[in-house]
Formats: C-alpha cells, structure tokens, sequence
C-alpha cells in the first residue's frame, strides 16, 4: 500500500496543475476531508498540538509519530507530515525521525531550518543543509519514493531576505530534497522569484489575512502544491470560540444557523466509509 501511496502522491507534484493539500489534525477531519475528495492530505503539528491542550512546538516526536500513524491507517490517501525540524540535535537523530515517519505510514514529510531558540531562530546554511541531508539520505534507502520537503522557515521569523529564502532553497534542492517551501510568502512577486529560482516542485502556504491568490492563480505562476498548515484546524476552532463567547456573553444560541448539520457529517464520514 505504501508503495501505491508513495507513487501516486509524488506523481500529484509533477501534474500539469497544482493540487490542494488539506492539513487534517484528527482522524475525524482526515475521514471528512477524504470524503469531499481530496488527494492527498497533510498534517499540522500545530492542529494536533490545540487538540492536545498544548501550543505548537510542545508535541514530542512519539506523540507526533503516534499520531501520524493514525491518520495514515484512517484513510487510503498518501499522507504527508509536518515533523517539525526532525525532532533532533544530532544528524543521526533526524535520520532515525524520517525513518521512523515512513514505518508510521506516511510517505511524504517536511523538515524545517528553525531552531526553535528564540535568540537564533534559524540554522546557519550549513548546518541546515547538512539535517535536509541527513533526511534525504534516510528517505531514500527506502524501497519507494517518500516526497521530502524542505522548508526555509525565514519569512515565518521576521527574516524578509528573500535572497537568502532562495539561496537556502535552492541548497535544499542539490542536497536532495523533491518539494521546496517558503511559508509566509505573502506576495504574487515572491512566489513567482522562488518558483523560478527553484526546479523541484514548489509548495506555496495558503489561508492567512490578506492573501487573495486562488489555487488557479498560484498554478498560472508555475506553484505546484498548496497547502494551508494550520488555518483550516484554526478556522474551525474561531468558530468554537465564537459560539462559547455568544453562550458566555449573551445567552444566546444563534451559532447553531452555521453549524453543519447531524445528516451531512453522517453522509461525509459514511461516503469515506468507517
């Protein structure tokens, strides 16, 4: 199965158009988003984190592979996982990460340049490309090909130098990596400088205030995957909140007009199938 996966998610990068990736955070939202008729679905280790009462970055590397795990056995669909930075210091250490991340049943994931540390947010290049290394190298001693992506975490910590943002993709690139991602792009001028800069296949992030681009537009610029990390997981939660906020504050109800109704989750979860 997982070679099935493997091969029809590398083959969704490499179609005259980009594709959606939904990230999911349960098994629940996996079954509906399978069920609407995505392709391929993602993961977000912020989502899961919210689900667990916990803020993003406070997940361990067990909680999250136990959690890729069922997402992976949920649906038939090819799941890719957001791992953090490989949830190490040592290159041994991410090595063992990106294998284990196939033996949950995941057959992409992503590996980001950010430190987690506040004072230095981002590995210098270096050591950057040498953990994207590391990850490659473990990836492809299995026995199909798992989509590793690599992500320049610059625009997500206040560091606006696309040139740099470019120059680290295009490291990532010789040292391996099939899919390429600069989240927090906000611009049509640099996406387009990125996807142009860059040969592997391009992952733009979609979802946050003010970015007005369709899935059209983005593919038009040569994007060939979209995903929206935790927006969706958020989107869902702003609606819980705002209805506890309407019970709290005033008594009222009036939520209840937006929420789906109790046949249409059946029908999702039934078409998918339990």
């Amino acid at each position: 199965m997982s070679h099935q996966k493997a091969q029809s998610f590398r083959a969704l990068h490499h179609a005259p158009r980009a594709f959606i990736i939904p990230n999911s955070w349960d098994v629940g939202t996996a079954k509906l988003l399978a069920g609407m008729g995505f392709q391929a679905l993602a993961t977000t280790s912020a989502g899961y984190a919210y689900t667990q009462g916990l803020s993003d970055y406070q997940v361990s590397r067990d909680q999250m592979l136990a959690h890729v795990k069922e997402l992976a056995a949920a649906t038939d669909l090819p799941i890719s996982a957001d791992m953090e930075a490989g949830y190490a210091d040592t290159l041994e250490g991410v090595a063992e990460t990106y294998r284990l991340t196939a033996q949950a049943g995941a057959v992409g994931a992503s590996i980001e340049d950010a430190t987690g540390r506040v004072d230095d947010p981002i590995y210098d290049m270096a050591e950057a490309v040498d953990r994207v290394t590391a990850a490659v190298e473990a990836v492809r001693a299995l026995p199909y090909p798992f989509t590793l992506t690599a992500r320049a975490e610059n625009h997500l910590h206040g560091r606006t130098d696309l040139k740099d943002t470019i120059r680290r993709l295009q490291a990532y690139q010789e040292a391996g990596a099939d899919v390429l991602y600069a989240p927090g792009l906000h611009t049509r001028e640099d996406i387009l400088a990125v996807v142009s800069s860059v040969d592997r296949p391009v992952n733009v992030l979609m979802g946050a205030p003010g970015m007005h681009l369709s899935a059209d537009d983005l593919s038009d610029m040569g994007v060939k995957r979209i995903s929206v990390g935790s927006a969706l997981s958020r989107a869902a939660f702003g609606a819980f909140l705002r209805a506890g906020r309407e019970m709290l504050e005033h008594g009222t109800f009036t939520f209840g007009e937006d929420a789906v109704s109790y046949a249409d989750m059946a029908r999702l979860l039934d078409r998918h199938g339990s």
